[in-house]
């Protein structure tokens, strides 16, 4: 059990990151500087909730369905957000999400590179659908950028006669790239610049640095495979526009 003790020297040690990060945005002027804040404190209560849940539903094949339900409800309603126009987005982003995680998935555990049992569908499943979540946003949202500050030269491809998905290519080609490059950076660099989560975590649990740098790549390369097909087929969703695409906040 963690002691009292240990609990309050976390609290103190994630309040003081989240004041400089506060303080900084506020000198600088950054837009919503609180926002970070915020996250945090909404993070620690989240994952102090989902500890309780899943202590007791761990090794329950159901309860853990529900629980990655949640999680990509929660996911795709985000991402949608972040792409403005909730109810019209929605289904898209949703549609994106579940193909590229259900692919991913279905490769990791028919294929045996991981093993498929409740513990390991939760953990790959909750890291895979936070990274779907994470470039279902950077692709939409940077195509929308993108198609915003070239719009003359899509109307210019448009009076040619091209069709909207065609005067758009070379954007979603640049949307999609932009989407991937923190994930293929990431998993670039790990062991060199980043010792991932599930690595860590996996090593201070007692696997040894083998099974866990297995463990590891595997779902970096799931992570790969689903956001590649999720950036892809975001992108392919917005590419046919005919009028400038609103400014997203």
């Amino acid at each position: 059990m963690i002691s009292v003790h240990s609990i309050v020297i976390t609290l103190v040690g994630v309040l003081a990151l989240v004041v400089i990060a506060t303080v900084m945005l506020l000198v600088t002027r950054a837009p919503k500087p609180f926002a970070p804040a915020l996250a945090v404190l909404r993070g620690t209560l989240q994952l102090a909730a989902i500890s309780l849940v899943l202590a007791g539903v761990i090794r329950s094949p159901v309860w853990i369905a529900v629980a990655l339900l949640v999680m990509f409800s929660v996911a795709v309603w985000t991402a949608a957000g972040r792409l403005g126009r909730v109810r019209e987005r929605i289904r898209p982003v949703a549609a994106a999400m579940a193909a590229g995680i259900l692919v991913s998935l279905a490769i990791v555990f028919s294929t045996g590179a991981i093993a498929f049992t409740p513990r390991y569908v939760l953990a790959i499943g909750g890291i895979v659908i936070g990274n779907a979540m994470t470039i279902a946003t950077l692709s939409g949202r940077r195509f929308v950028e993108l198609a915003d500050d070239r719009w003359e030269e899509v109307e210019g491809w448009l009076a040619l006669g091209a069709t909207p998905r065609r005067a758009t290519a070379d954007i979603v080609r640049r949307a999609i790239h932009a989407a991937m490059v923190p994930t293929t950076d990431q998993t670039r660099t790990t062991g060199l610049v980043t010792l991932p989560g599930a690595f860590v975590g996996a090593v201070f649990g007692g696997v040894s640095p083998v099974e866990a740098g297995r463990f590891q790549i595997v779902v970096l390369a799931a992570i790969i495979g689903a956001g590649a097909i999720v950036a892809t087929v975001v992108t392919a969703w917005l590419a046919p526009v005919r009028t400038r695409p609103e400014a997203l906040r």
